[in-house]
């Protein structure tokens, strides 16, 4: 039989499987430039005030890290200043977790056993696979360009911005195909391929703060770092700037030899199995695994330690340039301008402004570890291991609630460390914030990431087919309407829908406790009714 027997049949039943997941991936990467593109016309209509903003921010390593780097002081260029970077990434993970879903997933949960008892062919579902979410990328592209050649921002500007978001979509479709080969559970696939994604976007961020500024003082030439990045280039590409089509060659030559890689593993393992076999655990259990609490600590006490220690590290790392922020961009308007877009507030001190914003970025870091922590409830629910705990004297209630505490406990620790060790590093390099004011700003987060928490424990207990996807989409929405919708120029209305909205920007500002307490309460609510209905239906596979 050959080897790609079925595939078409298996394209229509993955369209027929993402018919409402990938066209919202889609439906909101379009809203998202529509919004992005207003925002740059009405609040940057004169070429002077682009021309400040941006001077201002090609001098901030840590804008650069988080935004990329200029390329002109034209409307389009600002548009895709202030959002190819957050695009890329949306693009990425939508094609990571899609592959992913399609072949690893199928294949944990026996899907993928079923249908190849038919005339299906070895490679047929990571061909399919990887059509479907090759199309979707080339759809997502093409609405992208249209919506920016709506806002009269130059054709050829969004062609390259539309095929920059296509051809890193394909590239990190590359990724997840091989990391599906690799790893026996699809959340170790999926993790690999988000880290994949992280470090991409962290080493993209090196590079393009160490770039080096042209001779007009806006736009930036990115280091070398930059060219090792798959998200660096898409950036590369330079939309609305003197494009290089040429490096858009880069991210198809990598998503080639991906999937060829992808297809020679398949011929290499076991159906169900991985390249990289399971480790066998110890022969008795420890004294921590006796109850609840204790297994959920074990099955996330990994991905726990690489939050925690990649938060202080960065926090670190965010700390020592708040000084610097002050020094070089205190009296920049445009600068101050977007760094409070950022914080969701505005204090006197740009220091302030500054930490604040990068404190709104921990929050949603925080929200994506609980929902990783949270995904392992449905993960043991479709692997069938959960069947055997509450097959114990473990009750439903006591099962949830041991990985709530866990997530709360770790997301706790992740905001703390960080608040922590970026107030050490700005009293290192001569600042007054204090340590103890910025570890109870990261303490603030915290609310917010548990109204994420609790959502997905809500969507458990009534959807668990669909958590994963409605988890990570909460994400997108959390951060598109709450971090970015300042500057995207979304109503207060849209903006007000995201958690991290109602949490106050300190140290910008004074710290009030009634947003907090409300956001615990919706938080507690959330996963109490979530609990109730988890307990009022039957075990979903």
């Amino acid at each position: 039989m050959n080897a790609y027997a079925g595939t078409g049949r298996l394209v229509r039943l993955a369209a027929r499987r993402d018919r409402i997941q990938l066209p919202v991936w889609i439906v909101a990467a379009a809203a998202l430039s529509s919004a992005g593109a207003s925002a740059v016309a009405s609040e940057f209509a004169d070429e002077q005030s682009r021309i400040t903003a941006l001077k201002g921010a090609g001098t901030s390593a840590a804008i650069l890290v988080m935004r990329g780097v200029p390329v002109g002081a034209d409307l389009g260029a600002l548009v895709n200043f202030r959002n190819l970077t957050t695009m890329l990434v949306v693009v990425a993970l939508m094609s990571t977790f899609a592959v992913v879903r399609h072949t690893r997933q199928n294949e944990e949960n026996g899907r993928a056993e079923l249908i190849g008892a038919g005339a299906v062919g070895r490679h047929a579902p990571l061909s399919a696979a990887l059509i479907t979410i090759g199309v979707a990328n080339v759809l997502l592209g093409l609405v992208v360009a249209a919506t920016l050649m709506g806002a009269k921002l130059g054709t050829e500007g969004a062609l390259a911005f539309g095929a920059a978001c296509t051809v890193t979509g394909l590239a990190f479709a590359g990724v997840a195909a091989v990391a599906a080969q690799l790893f026996q559970g699809a959340r170790a696939a999926n993790g690999t391929a988000a880290t994949a994604v992280g470090v991409a976007y962290l080493v993209r961020g090196i590079g393009d703060a160490l770039g080096e500024r042209a001779a007009d003082g806006i736009a930036v030439d990115p280091g070398w770092l930059t060219w090792v990045s798959p998200l660096g280039w898409g950036e590369l590409a330079r939309p609305y700037g003197q494009e290089r089509w040429w490096v858009l060659v880069l991210p198809l030559l990598l998503a080639a030899v991906l999937v060829a890689a992808a297809f020679a593993l398949v011929d290499r393992r076991d159906l169900g199995a991985g390249m990289l076999p399971d480790r066998p655990g110890p022969a008795t259990a420890a004294r921590t695994l006796r109850g609840p609490l204790g297994l959920a600590w074990r099955l996330n006490r990994g991905s726990t330690l690489g939050w925690v220690i990649g938060s202080a590290v960065f926090g670190l790392g965010i700390g020592s340039l708040g000084k610097a922020v002050k020094d070089a961009l205190g009296t920049n308007a445009g600068v101050v301008d977007m760094m409070n877009g950022l914080a969701g507030g505005g204090g006197p001190s740009l220091v302030d402004v500054f930490f604040a914003a990068m404190m709104n970025v921990y929050g949603a870091l925080a929200a994506g570890f609980v929902i990783q922590a949270l995904l392992r409830l449905r993960a043991e629910e479709s692997g069938g291991t959960a069947e055997a705990v509450l097959a114990t004297a473990v009750g439903r209630i006591r099962w949830v609630a041991a990985h709530v505490i866990w997530a709360v406990f770790g997301a706790t620790v992740l905001l703390v460390l960080a608040g922590v060790f970026m107030g050490l590093a700005d009293a290192a390099a001569g600042g007054e914030v204090g340590v103890l004011t910025l570890a109870g700003a990261g303490l603030a987060q915290l609310p917010g990431a548990l109204v994420v928490a609790g959502f997905v424990v809500l969507v458990f207990g009534a959807l668990p087919r669909y958590t994963v996807g409605l988890a990570w989409a909460a994400l997108v929405v959390s951060i598109a309407c709450g971090l970015f919708g300042d500057l995207f120029g979304l109503p207060q209305l849209v903006r007000d829908l995201s958690p991290f909205t109602h949490v106050p920007a300190i140290p910008a500002v004074d710290p009030t406790a009634t947003p907090i307490l409300a956001l615990l309460g919706v938080a507690i609510a959330l996963t109490t009714a979530g609990m109730a209905l988890f307990r009022r239906r039957d075990l979903a596979t």
